[in-house]
């Protein structure tokens, strides 16, 4: 099958986020053809270039989420139209698509008075209706840039702040306020500007699954694939982006108004995205809440934990620890040495660590403390790796056995390739106890790099480390440095203890954190969305003979339940037919000889096949068709019956596509 991965700030760039779980997921499925669409997020990543991509990834599209609007459509990809300038008729869309989202966002109640019960399903209507019909406008025009930044946007939003039932934060909006928003969407909203779709094998519209690697701006052009194409959507987080939005902007100097809105639109997107996509994998527990919270179905949720490599640590976990086994290429462990591992930022909570430290030396006065990591990245976690390197010169000073000797601190910081830690393992078979102090955490992947090794790990309860750990391991409560100490000096004097954990660790993390479990996971959600989704013509090979098992014997049964997931296609655009609707068609469906809709047809809805003329019973537009005793009138909004079912004639025209509601019905 094809699949289009849709990426943001990672893969396939050489740095960034989820770049080697991207890269080992598409190696891993080498039977499926790839087709990346990533969006970068600096220059400075642009620069690092790409990774070396496997034979099966056939196409590579980029587009970048910073700069100015200028700077990415004067380098807009092959097949963009460029952005025209707007006439009245497309300034009043533009104006009434955009107020639907401000509203939506700016949390105004609609116009009509509506239930409490029924406000966030109204609010989210209404985000939807304004960001499709944005999507469309954009597909005609070229792009959103220009009207995002002309005074009507500058109207509408200002409106929407200021109309009843709004926000409280919006009420104050300024027009600094407003221009900052304006400024912020427009990056958001950047993919409804490109050149990635349509049902051709360039365009999204003519794979068979999008799946999203992040929610958020990431997914937007799995939206527009869903919503004009039928294209199955699948949602990955690892991290999710809600989250870390609200955690970004906390710390970035924004105004009040700024920070609601963006957090508002954020919001609704995010719950957009969970209620159109067919399957939701988030990595953990943790994510799972949050998104349950954001409103995602809970029975499209799926958790797959996040594969990691474990062959590097191979070594260490299988050695035994004793000084004849020659553990980790020479790497002895010391009876009373903590390591941490990770990157040295507040969220890390290495002050309270440090302070943890000096209590655990005053039981054990041996005991020493490798910190292993770099700072993290920005200024803020630069100046917080100088203050805890000074913190622990001042809880710490040199200590020498004897006058002559020279002094030796207990607590070192190290960086991986330095001569005492030449390689992460080995980090990790120097380690008596692993120890994490976090306070803000998602997946703990160096909690699990030292369950592969067989450590026993002392962390605190932060993110998805409970579920990580599941027993393994002892968890404290996060900034209590007198819990974490304590934890600390317990396996410290019991060293059979110590040994259960880390062989119990080791067994559970290559049970269900290894590349292989995530890959087989993947494998089976990608053949099981593609089940959900009907041959809509019938199959013919190049000679115009029909293909046996082409249609799923489901696809000939009567009823709802044999549709693709439980609802109707989306609706798509046939360059063929000059834009008229289409419902998605798998690449093991492609167009041939045989196929096209254009005389006598069978219907497989269960009754006997009947041939239907082609725009047949048109009343304006619409056409109705028979199916078994009774007709249904078939338009912009036709139902199929049956899984194998689909309307008639050009349908309805690529700008009157249904409406959300019924569409997600």
């Amino acid at each position: 099958m094809r699949v289009g991965l849709l990426t943001e700030g990672g893969y396939p760039y050489a740095t960034g986020e989820a770049r080697v779980w991207c890269d080992r997921l598409v190696r891993g499925l080498a039977q499926h053809e790839f087709a990346v669409h990533a969006l970068s997020r600096s220059e400075r990543q642009e620069a690092h270039g790409l990774l070396e991509l496997p034979p099966h990834v056939t196409r590579v599209r980029t587009a970048p989420l910073w700069g100015t609007a200028e700077d990415w459509q004067q380098d807009a990809p092959k097949g963009r139209t460029r952005a025209r300038g707007y006439g009245r008729r497309e300034r009043r869309r533009f104006a009434a698509h955009f107020a639907e989202l401000a509203a939506a966002v700016c949390g105004a109640a609609p116009d009509t008075a509506a239930e409490d019960a029924r406000g966030t399903e109204v609010q989210a209507d209404r985000f939807a209706t304004g960001l499709y019909g944005l999507a469309e406008l954009a597909d005609e025009q070229g792009g959103l840039p220009a009207a995002l930044r002309s005074e009507t946007a500058v109207r509408v939003l200002e409106a929407a702040c200021r109309a009843p039932g709004a926000l409280r934060g919006a009420h104050g909006a300024h027009l600094s306020d407003v221009l900052a928003v304006l400024e912020g969407l427009e990056r958001a909203l950047r993919p409804l500007s490109l050149g990635w779709y349509g049902d051709g094998d360039d365009g999204l519209g003519g794979v068979d699954l999008c799946h999203a690697t992040s929610g958020g701006t990431a997914a937007l052009p799995g939206l527009v694939a869903k919503r004009f194409y039928g294209t199955p959507l699948l949602v990955t987080e690892y991290g999710v982006r809600l989250r870390e939005h609200y955690l970004a902007s906390a710390a970035a100097p924004l105004t009040a108004p700024v920070r609601a809105l963006l957090a508002s639109f954020q919001r609704q997107l995010a719950t957009e995205v969970y209620a159109q996509a067919s399957l939701i994998t988030p990595g953990n527990t943790h994510a799972h809440r949050w998104q349950e919270r954001c409103g995602a179905d809970r029975t499209k949720l799926r958790t797959v934990y996040p594969g990691m490599d474990a062959r590097p640590f191979a070594a260490v976990g299988e050695a035994d620890r004793t000084a004849g086994s020659g553990a980790a290429q020479g790497h002895l462990a010391d009876d009373r040495t903590l390591v941490w591992v990770g990157r040295i930022e507040p969220a890390k909570d290495l002050v309270a660590l440090l302070h943890a430290f000096r209590l655990v030396r005053e039981a054990e006065p041996d005991a020493r403390l490798r910190i292993v990591g770099a700072p993290g990245r920005g200024p803020e976690a630069a100046a917080y790796d100088a203050h805890c390197r000074v913190l622990a010169a001042q809880l710490f000073p040199d200590e020498a056995e004897s006058a002559v000797s020279v002094g030796d601190n207990p607590v070192s910081f190290e960086g991986i390739g330095d001569p005492e830690v030449p390689e992460l393992a080995d980090a990790y078979a120097s380690a008596t106890l692993v120890v994490q102090s976090s306070v803000v955490e998602g997946f703990p992947v160096g909690l699990v790099e030292a369950m592969l090794c067989g450590r026993a790990t002392v962390s605190t309860d932060a993110g998805a480390v409970c579920e990580v750990i599941g027993g393994t391991g002892l968890v404290v409560p996060p900034r209590n440095p007198r819990a974490l100490a304590d934890a600390c000096v317990t396996l410290l004097r019991d060293p059979d203890r110590r040994e259960r954990l880390g062989a119990a660790a080791r067994a559970r993390a290559l049970e269900l954190f290894t590349v292989e479990q995530n890959i087989a996971a993947f494998r089976g959600i990608y053949l099981e969305l593609m089940s959900r989704c009907p041959v809509q013509r019938e199959p013919a090979d190049g000679g115009g003979e029909p293909q046996p098992f082409a249609r799923p014997a489901e696809a000939h049964v009567p009823g709802r339940w044999a549709r693709s997931g439980g609802a109707r296609p989306g609706p798509g655009r046939d360059a063929g037919q000059g834009g008229a609707l289409m419902s998605h068609v798998p690449a093991w469906a492609a167009d041939g000889p045989g196929r096209q809709g254009g005389g006598a047809r069978e219907d497989r809805s269960g009754a006997e096949a009947e041939p239907v003329a082609a725009g047949a019973g048109a009343v304006g537009g619409a056409e109705t068709e028979a199916v078994g005793a009774g007709a249904e009138p078939a338009g912009a909004c036709t139902e199929p019956v049956g899984a194998g079912a689909e309307p008639v004639g050009a349908g309805a025209p690529f700008a009157r596509h249904t409406p959300f509601r019924e569409a997600r019905a």
